[in-house]
């Protein structure tokens, strides 16, 4: 199967979407781990690789890039609207 996610490193909590990715639809990355997405992804945005607790850190490029502001679960959007930066707070 052509993988349609990308792990940047494998400690990264978050995966990359390779294209728009719909709610219901299962991803594959190339290494063979599937996701099934919970809510709609856009392209080159992230989806959670793992259920991710309130105020955990968001790992990306096997940093911490962000921590989240709620709980996000496996197969969803991980972008602004659920994380923080934290350098920058708002």
């Amino acid at each position: 199967m052509t993988p349609n996610i990308v792990i940047l490193h494998p400690r990264d909590n978050v995966a990359v979407a390779l294209g728009a990715i719909a709610v219901g639809e299962t991803v594959t990355a190339h290494d063979g781990e599937t996701i099934t997405a919970v809510t709609d992804i856009p392209p080159s945005h992230k989806i959670a690789r793992v259920d991710i607790a309130a105020g955990a850190e968001i790992i990306k490029y096997g940093e911490i890039v962000a921590v989240s502001t709620r709980d996000i679960r496996r197969g969803e959007w991980v972008h602004t609207h659920n994380l923080e930066s934290k350098v920058w707070k708002r």
